[in-house]
C-alpha cells in the first residue's frame, strides 16, 4: 500500500528516536495532572471492541476526561466521537501520543500493538493503561516493563480480576488459615466455543475507512483470508496470540495470583499439546490446548477448548471446575475459582464457603489513583506482574508452534495425574467431535525447559523456541531494545 513521504519520514524519525534514546520524536514532558486535585485527561488508542468498555469505566470515575480518540478506522473513530464529541480525534496514534492535551494513553488495540504503543507513551510521559496481554512475544514485554522504570511511568495492565477484593479472601483461606490443608497441585480452565472464522478464496479487501499500514504496525503484511479484520485478529499469529492469549491470560493470573502468590514468575519446564481442529478455516492458532506447567512447586495444568462437546452443539465439553477458571487441589479438598466468584469443596465434595466478588470493576479506578499519587507500590496489576502472566501464555504459544505430531507414548511420559486425566479429557472430547488424538492434526512439544536467569530455553527445542521469543517487525514499527 502507498505512503506518503511524511508519513515514512515521521516513522524513520520514530524509529531512530527510539533506536538511539533521543526524543526529538516524541519529547517526554510532565504529567499535567500532577497532584490529586486536577483532572486527568485520558487518551484512547482503539476505538472498537474492548476500548468501548473501557472508556465507560474511565468515564465513571470522578476527575477524568475522555479527551483524545485514535483509530485507523474512521468509522469506529466517527462512533466515538459521536459518544464523546468534546474528545479531539486521531487516525494515528503517535498525533495522540505527542498531544499536549492527554495525560494518560489506554492501549486497547490489537495484541500486536500493545508493547509498542505503550512504550512510545512512556518515552513521550505519558502513564499507561494497556490492556491484555502485555505482550505479543516474551521479548517485547520485557522492553515494555523496562520503558516503565527507565522513564518511570505508571503502567497497568487490563487483569482487572486483580482488583476484585474477593482475591484477599481466598489468599487469606488458602495460605494463613490452611482451611483445605496444603495445595498439592493445580488446574486451570477456559472452555468456550469459537465459531471458524472463514477461508477466503481471495484475499481480504481492507475497507477505504481503514488507514492499515497503521493498523499493521509492527506486524507483517501478509494477506488475510478471513471474513472479517475486525476482532478475528485473535486468531491469527500475525496479530493475536490465540484463546490462550485472549481468556488464557485471565485465568493463568488468577491462579498465578491468589494460588502462587506471584511466587513463580515463568515456570522452568513446559510440555504442549494442541491444534487448530474443527471446520477449515484461515487462523493458525489453537482452538485446542492443553499443557503442563513445572513451576518448581505446585505443578499445574491447564485445559482449553473452543470447540463444542460434539459436532453442532451449543454447549462445552465437560471437564473439572468452571468453564474459565482454576481449580488448587489441597489435602482437605479443594477451591475452585472464577471471575466474581469462588467456592470451597471439603475432601468429599461437600461445599464449605463461597466467595462472591465484584469481577474487579475499579481496576481503573485503582490505576487513575497511582497516577495521581505517584505510587506504583499500591497498583494492583503493575507492568512487572502482567508481563509475568503474560509469559505463561506467550511460553504456551511456542510450545505448541514447535511442536510434533502429537503420539500417546511421549504424552504418557509425564506421569502426573492431573495431566494424565487432562489428556483422557482432550482424547475423549477429540473422539466426540470426530478427530483421532494420534494425528498429524494435533501436535505435542517436547518439555522444553526455561532458564530462569535467561528466560532462554534450553535442551531439547531450545533452538526453534527461542527463535519464536522475539517476533520479526516490520520495518519502521521496531518495538526498542531497553533491557
Amino acid at each position: 500500500m502507498s505512503k506518503p513521504n511524511s508519513m515514512l519520514n515521521r516513522r524513520q524519525l520514530l524509529a531512530a528516536g527510539m533506536a538511539t534514546g533521543l526524543t526529538t520524536a516524541i519529547a517526554p514532558r510532565f504529567l499535567h495532572a500532577a497532584n490529586a486535585n486536577d483532572e486527568i485527561n485520558v487518551g484512547f488508542v482503539s476505538c472498537g471492541g474492548r476500548a468501548n468498555g473501557l472508556m465507560g469505566m474511565f468515564d465513571s470515575i470522578d476527575g477524568v476526561n475522555i479527551a483524545g480518540l485514535c483509530d485507523p478506522d474512521e468509522n469506529r473513530l466517527g462512533a466515538a466521537k459521536q459518544r464523546f464529541p468534546k474528545a479531539q480525534g486521531w487516525a494515528d496514534l503517535r498525533d495522540l501520543i505527542q498531544s499536549d492535551s492527554i495525560d494518560v494513553v489506554v492501549v486497547a488495540t490489537c495484541n500486536h500493538w500493545h508493547c509498542l504503543a505503550a512504550i512510545m507513551a512512556m518515552e513521550a510521559g505519558k502513564d499507561v493503561y494497556v490492556e491484555k496481554p502485555l505482550s505479543h512475544s516474551q521479548w517485547e514485554g520485557k522492553q515494555a516493563v523496562a520503558a516503565s522504570r527507565k522513564y518511570d511511568r505508571i503502567c497497568q495492565i487490563g487483569t482487572q480480576q486483580r482488583s476484585d477484593p474477593m482475591q484477599a479472601e481466598i489468599k487469606k483461606f488458602l495460605h494463613q488459615e490452611k482451611a483445605l490443608g496444603d495445595i498439592v497441585s493445580g488446574r486451570v480452565n477456559r472452555y468456550g466455543i469459537r465459531l471458524p472464522i472463514g477461508l477466503r478464496e481471495t484475499p481480504l479487501e481492507i475497507e477505504k475507512n481503514v488507514a492499515y499500514d497503521l493498523w499493521l504496525g509492527p506486524a507483517q503484511d501478509q494477506p488475510i483470508y478471513r471474513n472479517n479484520l475486525h476482532y478475528d485478529w485473535h486468531w491469527d499469529f500475525n496479530t493475536g496470540s490465540g484463546e490462550m492469549g485472549n481468556w488464557g491470560v485471565h485465568v493463568l493470573d488468577d491462579f498465578r495470583n491468589n494460588v502462587l502468590q506471584d511466587s513463580v514468575k515463568l515456570p522452568r519446564r513446559i510440555f504442549v499439546g494442541g491444534g487448530r481442529l474443527g471446520e477449515k478455516d484461515a487462523g493458525n492458532t489453537p482452538n485446542v490446548h492443553f499443557a503442563y506447567f513445572d513451576t518448581g512447586s505446585i505443578p499445574v495444568v491447564i485445559g482449553l477448548s473452543g470447540l463444542p462437546e460434539k459436532p453442532g452443539a451449543k454447549k462445552s465439553p465437560g471437564h473439572p471446575g468452571p468453564n474459565s477458571g482454576y481449580i488448587a487441589y489441597c489435602e482437605g479438598g479443594r477451591l475452585e475459582g472464577q471471575r466474581g466468584s469462588a467456592s470451597a469443596f471439603d475432601a468429599d465434595g461437600k461445599k464449605i464457603r463461597s466467595f462472591k466478588g465484584d469481577a474487579g470493576r475499579t481496576h481503573q479506578a485503582n490505576f487513575i489513583e497511582a497516577v495521581r499519587t505517584r505510587d506504583r507500590s499500591i497498583q494492583n496489576a503493575d507492568v512487572e506482574v502482567g508481563n509475568d502472566s503474560t509469559g505463561w501464555c506467550n511460553l504456551v504459544n511456542v510450545g505448541f508452534q514447535v511442536g510434533a505430531p502429537y503420539t500417546a507414548a511421549e504424552a504418557n511420559g509425564l506421569e502426573m495425574p492431573q495431566w494424565q486425566s487432562l489428556i483422557g479429557e482432550m482424547k475423549t472430547h477429540l473422539a466426540e467431535n470426530e478427530i483421532q488424538i494420534e494425528s498429524d492434526q494435533i501436535k505435542l512439544s517436547p518439555m522444553l525447559e526455561l532458564d530462569p536467569e535467561t528466560e532462554q530455553f534450553v535442551g531439547e527445542g531450545s533452538a526453534q523456541g527461542n527463535a519464536m521469543l522475539k517476533r520479526q517487525y516490520r520495518s519502521g514499527y521496531e518495538v526498542p531494545e531497553l533491557a
